[in-house]
């Protein structure tokens, strides 16, 4: 059997620290140890990797190549690690946790784990903020959101615990006809949204004339202005209702490009109520067999619809 190296779990703690909290001694103050003691750590662990970790931008520390891919390891170790230490030392799982997730993305599993985390953690109260993903990232890098769930701009992003790819679709209600020298009524959410652009995007692409007939920032109003008829939108398959029909490409609606979604959380501020709800995100995720593709330590996956 080959030899095997231990990654002390210490250590891995220390450089994710490092790198989530931008610097030695704020990781430092965090764990309770000196600046001295977190570079000396960084250097037994580089040794035990054999590879440099962190490299100096100006005033600011970021990881190497290798130390991108160590940190996705370390930063799954710790939850696998904590989530055992809470269970066996029952750990208190009470406290506020602020949850963001977007306006323009609703999926049932991920309400259902809420739902559930809360009837089993009873002092834990969950205060959840649904916006557009851009305000959740800003949001969560001003530390006033614990955990979110939000829209990638790119396919590598600080904070990524997993990401997964949803495919948008055209909606309509089930009578729902369209003469073809008439523009799109287009149901949206605010400017900003994802879904948004990409409905306006794909029409313009084709030259087709679309107009904007109903803007709100709630998922079910444009459900309801759906479903009476009154426009089309880009929904998820987990959104589509009873009474919706998919709008194909052979009626003039091109494919939507599709969506990158992460959960984000900062390891080193997570409370154990939060390690124990993105462990049970994670299991969520990793429940659903299809049309969800997860991201792994060695980075996305190549998602094969596109």
């Amino acid at each position: 059997m080959a030899f095997l190296v231990n990654l002390p779990t210490d250590l891995l703690r220390t450089f994710v620290a490092v790198v989530e909290l931008g610097g030695h001694s704020k990781a430092g103050a965090v764990l309770g140890r000196s600046q001295p003691a977190i570079s000396l750590q960084i250097r037994r662990l580089e040794e035990i990797v054999r590879a440099p970790l962190l490299r100096q931008e100006g005033r600011g520390i970021h990881p190497t190549t290798e130390g991108e891919a160590l940190l996705a390891y370390a930063r799954e170790i710790l939850r696998i690690n904590d989530e055992a230490v809470c269970h066996f030392y029952r750990s208190n799982i009470a406290g506020v946790l602020r949850i963001g997730l977007p306006t323009d993305y609703a999926v049932a599993f991920l309400q259902n784990t809420l739902t559930t985390f809360l009837r089993n953690n009873p002092d834990v109260d969950l205060e959840i903020r649904c916006d557009l993903s851009r305000e959740l990232h800003r949001l969560f890098r001003g530390d006033e959101l614990d955990i979110i769930v939000a829209t990638m701009p790119g396919e590598r992003m600080p904070y990524l615990s997993r990401a997964w790819v949803e495919q948008p679709l055209w909606a309509a209600a089930e009578g729902f006809t369209l003469p073809p020298d008439r523009a799109v009524p287009l149901g949206a959410h605010l400017e900003g949204c994802d879904y948004r652009a990409r409905m306006i995007g794909a029409l313009d692409a084709t030259s087709r004339r679309w107009r904007i007939v109903y803007t709100g920032p709630g998922i079910s109003g444009l459900q309801n202005a759906v479903l009476n008829g009154i426009c089309v939108t880009a929904l998820t398959r987990a959104t589509m209702l009873p009474g919706m029909r998919e709008l194909t490409e052979a009626e003039g609606f091109p494919k939507l490009e599709p969506l990158r979604i992460g959960l984000f959380y900062k390891h080193p501020r997570l409370s154990a109520a939060g390690v124990k709800l993105v462990s049970e995100l994670v299991a969520g995720l990793e429940s659903v067999s299809s049309g969800v593709h997860l991201w792994h330590p060695e980075g996305p996956r190549t998602d094969n619809r596109r």
